[in-house]
């Protein structure tokens, strides 16, 4: 952001594309800024552009309460993604006040200074919405299936029987919005406490009476927060086939469309039909889009680049909505007529004005019907009562240990405050108990609470779920000041020991993130676990680190899926898995990985993988279908539309990594070579044969090995691959019912070839052979075949599940019906020269070296044969030169006569033992490879062996990680020292026939 109105944004995958944006107000917040004494944040220094709450108040605030004393109806809505600043500037953290909270402060310190002939009236009303449910966060009076959403013809659309709160200061109405965020805090679930998944909605209600003047003027301040944006395409792309399935994407989803056709409608185009009745939300914000309004829309991004495509998003969101022209007007009665349509309310006896200049309001008329003077009255009424419960809590805070709530959004944290006073006390959903708890996985009686004799324990009944400090306990537990602990699913406090141990500890350090780090740390997740330090330069990288927070943030809704799918007799069982976390490509790098959730049917054994963005979308809708068993409705749907079930699929299981070096050489190569899982463990291991072949089929021998592959530049080249056995399959050990089929592709082949399945068999016999051919076999070919393996892919078969297959309709084959590769002339393959030491581990690098150090000998023997080759034509020319200078053509033959038989005899010898340095050569290296492919597997299995879980077992892994970097090394060395003698011999044999032959 180079100026106060102008954002650039940047691709990070192609940094020369660039999209600029124009707003009325751009503010940059993310830098350039630190903190007064008050903790307030302010600019680092003059130069900075950093933009504070006070800046976007002074421009935003004050706008608002302008228009409001004007007495236009006024609408702030926050859009964006989760974590991007929504809710920090609507409500603020800590010192740093949001909008909402200084537009009422600075409201009633202009009432106070105002002409005491006026009477001003403020009323505050405070809803939720989520799931297409209007909850109302001021009473504790919880309507099945939520508030509804009626119509009048006058005044639009309101919420029926919405509690509105008269307000003399603007201590209460902090008071208010702490008791809204305690009361969105103990929703049923729990699952909805979270400004990042539900809508909330603030309207104050601002009435000035002018008695001198018989005249009123009125204005609606409407406060939206909306969801993260992210929700309304959790899935989408994934294929997910619920996809449209949920309703808690429907609001953002509708509220789009509405802007999109308002844009288009001030753009001068044809629109029939503007969808405000479409969803609640809609619904509620008819008059604040193109309606009566004075409109604002903070639209909240993020700079970083992971976050690109929903920023984008957010931006041309914005663009749209800023085309949007309302027809705001001042709204304006007189006392009399005010009278003459409350007489007739009375006598009609409904609770609708019929004042034509009164606009339509966001949340309609209020119901209760008494004067001003009289919901005063009764207002301070219940203010007293609640100051002094509010004392009463204050007391008992300084006196007892107590439990304060952690939740996801810190404006919920600390709201919820459970005493545990002397003696015993049980915990959990039940009315009765001492401590009453509302969240998932939370059971009638779920835990027990004792204090007695200075100390706190915990002790959980029979079964129920309770981890503190990370870890599950299944028994009496003693607290100690500032424990962390998680109640059912995922209900986290902070417990405050006693007064003598409390100090001046910074409690805002305990945040939600702080226990789902503590929980993932006790289960053995890290970053350093999933390869975030394995770039080589000692910096962590990036996208292992969005892996890892993906991880963490999924791990507690992982937790509840679970919950529910007990609860409600699904049978499913939820684990988080990270795909590729042990896989590489075919050169050896690591590949992209993600976080994946593993579903599996307890009862049949059936497996599913889902994506990120499908557990996300199915979580949702299985909210929906539990809020419903909650609300004792009927909980059964149709298969088709059950969240917890899904078609029966193929299951990835493993890859195997079969090094090609051998087929650059024309030798063949035999080995049992493990199938790794996602978590770097065997799964499986498959006996493979790969063997350079004649085009009838002919096994290759010995004396076909070219102790160069430059030697089959422009050749033809067989080889046929042969998969004979897959040995110790698990997949099929766990369940007898379960099959397996083999899957892989070879350098510039179009298509997965697969084998035929095998049912029921734990040590499936595959025996299925394949002859590839390239006619002219390029360079690049070669080089691939020096660099790469083949990736065989392990699928699981399970009972319903379609088959894998592959069409060889698009693959070139040969007249004896062998499939063709290297067809290309050119290949996109990476510059093999190119350095990879940015990629892989150091032991690696020490691979690439002994391999460096083989090619240079592959170079000084290339120099040696070109040395034979002069030396021989020198000897040629010697014995030209001898024979020139004979005296007399007798001695001459005489000598060609004697010497003759012995030179043929040199030169066969020569010949022969020529051929068979080459033999003895390429026996050097067919050892050397098969060396090299073995020190590859013990090195991929090194590289993802993991320390335990156990601490006791800890010493035993140290020495087995020792005991295998030792083999490794050794094997290192002795294949080298073996090669190198191998040539030193080689080459010492070629001298000595060189100098017998001179």
């Amino acid at each position: 952001m180079h100026s106060r109105t102008t954002t650039i944004i940047q691709d990070p995958k192609n940094p020369g594309h660039t999209k600029t944006f124009t707003f009325d107000l751009a503010y940059w917040s993310h830098s350039g800024f630190q903190k007064d004494k008050d903790g307030v944040f302010i600019s680092a220094d003059p130069g900075s552009k950093f933009a504070g709450q006070k800046e976007v108040f002074h421009d935003l605030g004050r706008g608002i309460l302008d228009s409001a004393w004007q007495g236009y109806n006024t609408t702030l809505l926050a859009y964006g993604q989760t974590g991007s600043g929504k809710s920090y500037s609507m409500i603020g953290f800590g010192a740093n006040k949001g909008i909402i909270p200084n537009v009422c402060e600075e409201l009633f310190q202009a009432i106070e200074n105002r002409d005491k002939n006026q009477e001003y009236q403020v009323t505050f009303s405070m809803l939720e919405i989520y799931n297409e449910q209007v909850r109302d966060l001021l009473s504790r009076i919880k309507k099945p299936g939520g508030l509804k959403v009626r119509e009048d013809q006058q005044l639009g659309f309101y919420v029926d029987g919405l509690k509105s709160v008269p307000c003399e200061n603007y201590a209460q109405i902090e008071r208010l919005m702490e008791q809204g965020a305690k009361i969105r805090t103990t929703a049923p679930t729990s699952m909805n406490a979270s400004s990042s998944r539900s809508h909330m909605v603030i309207t104050i209600q601002f009435k000035q009476v002018f008695l001198d003047r018989d005249l009123t003027k009125q204005s609606s301040i409407n406060l939206v927060d909306l969801a993260g944006s992210e929700r309304q395409k959790s899935s989408g792309s994934e294929g997910d086939r619920l996809r449209e399935g949920s309703r808690v994407n429907l609001s953002l989803t509708n509220l789009g469309n509405v802007i999109s056709a308002l844009a288009d409608a001030a753009m001068g185009k044809k629109v029939l039909h503007v969808p405000y009745r479409d969803s609640v939300l809609t619904k509620l914000l008819q008059s604040a889009l193109g309606g009566n309004s004075r409109t604002a829309l903070i639209a909240a991004i993020s700079p970083a680049d992971i976050c690109y495509e929903e920023t984008l998003s957010t931006l041309r969101y914005a663009e749209r909505a800023k085309k949007i022209r309302n027809k705001a007007v001042v709204n304006t009665s007189t006392l009399m007529r005010e009278s003459r349509a409350e007489n007739d309310r009375l006598l009609l006896g409904c609770g609708n004005s019929t004042m034509a200049e009164l606009p339509a309001c966001l949340l309609g008329p209020p119901t209760d019907q008494m004067s001003w003077a009289k919901q005063l009255e009764q207002a301070r009424w219940e203010w007293q009562q609640h100051y002094v419960a509010i004392a009463q809590e204050q007391q008992m805070m300084k006196t007892f240990p107590h439990l304060l709530n952690v939740n996801e959004d810190p404006q919920l944290t600390g709201v919820l405050k459970h005493f545990i006073q002397a003696g015993s006390c049980d915990a959990g959903q039940a009315a009765s108990n001492a401590i009453t708890l509302q969240g998932l996985g939370i059971s009638d009686k779920h835990a027990s609470f004792t204090n007695s004799g200075g100390k706190v324990t915990v002790t959980p009944y029979g079964k129920c779920k309770v981890i503190v400090n990370g870890v599950p306990i299944t028994t009496k537990t003693k607290l100690q000041h500032l424990d962390r602990i998680i109640l059912g699913s995922n209900s986290a406090y902070l417990y405050i020991g006693f007064p003598s141990e409390r100090g001046s500890e910074d409690l805002n350090r305990f945040d939600y993130d702080f226990f789902q780090l503590e929980r993932a740390a006790a289960e053995g997740v890290s970053a350093d676990k999933l390869g975030a330090m394995n770039s080589g330069d000692g910096k962590a990288d990036p996208s292992v680190l969005a892996v890892f927070q993906d991880y963490v943030k999924l791990m507690p809704l992982v937790a509840e899926a679970n919950q529910m799918s007990e609860e409600l007799k699904k049978g499913l069982n939820m684990e988080l898995k990270v795909k590729n976390l042990a896989s590489s490509d075919s050169r050896g790098c690591d590949l992209q990985k993600e976080v994946t959730v593993k579903v599996t049917h307890q009862r049949t054994h059936q497996v599913w993988i889902w994506s990120k963005a499908k557990f996300i979308n199915r979580k949702f809708l299985m909210e929906e279908l539990y809020q419903r068993f909650l609300d004792g409705e009927d909980s059964q749907v149709a298969q088709e539309d059950d969240p917890f079930w899904d078609p029966v699929e193929v299951v990835h299981l493993g890859s195997a990594h079969i090094w090609l070096q051998s087929l650059a050489y024309c030798m063949k190569f035999e080995e049992q070579v493990e199938f790794l899982n996602c978590d770097g463990l065997e799964e499986a291991v498959l006996h493979i044969h790969i063997n350079p072949c004649s085009p009838t089929g002919q096994a290759r021998g010995e004396e076909d090995v070219v102790t160069d592959p430059v030697d089959l530049l422009g050749k033809r080249m067989d080889f046929q691959i042969r998969l004979v056995q897959c040995l110790g399959t698990k997949w099929l050990k766990e369940d007898a019912e379960r099959g397996v089929q083999m899957g892989y592709r070879i350098y510039d082949l179009p298509s997965t070839l697969y084998t035929k399945p095998v049912w029921k068999i734990v040590n499936p016999q595959i025996d299925e052979t394949v002859q590839f051919t390239t006619l002219n076999a390029s360079q690049e070919f070669l080089n691939y075949l020096q660099t790469n393996a083949l990736i065989v892919d392990l699928w699981g078969l399970q009972e319903g599940c379609a088959e894998l297959s592959c069409s060889r309709l698009n693959l070139m084959v040969t007249g004896e019906g062998h499939i063709l590769v290297d067809t290309k002339k050119t290949s996109p393959l990476m510059d093999t020269g190119q350095s990879t030491s940015n990629q892989i581990p150091e032991l690696y690098l020490k691979l690439l070296k002994l391999e460096q150090e083989t090619e240079l000998l592959r170079n000084i023997n290339r120099v040696l044969r070109e040395e034979n080759i002069l030396l021989k034509e020198s000897v040629e020319r010697t014995s030209s030169s001898q024979q020139a200078h004979q005296p007399s053509s007798t001695r001459k033959i005489t000598w060609m006569t004697a010497q003759g038989p012995a030179a043929r005899e040199n030169n066969q010898m020569c010949t022969t033992q020529q051929a068979s340095y080459d033999r003895e050569f390429a026996r050097a290296l067919k050892v050397f490879y098969q060396s090299m492919n073995v020190a590859r597997g013990q090195f991929l299995k090194l590289r993802h062996y993991k320390p335990p879980e156990d601490d006791q077992m800890l010493r035993s892994f140290v020495h087995q990680q020792s005991q295998m970097l030792k083999d490794f090394g050794d094997l290192l060395e002795s294949s080298l020292w073996k090669l190198k003698n191998d040539v030193a011999l080689i080459v010492k044999q070629k001298k000595e026939c060189l100098l017998h032959m001179e």
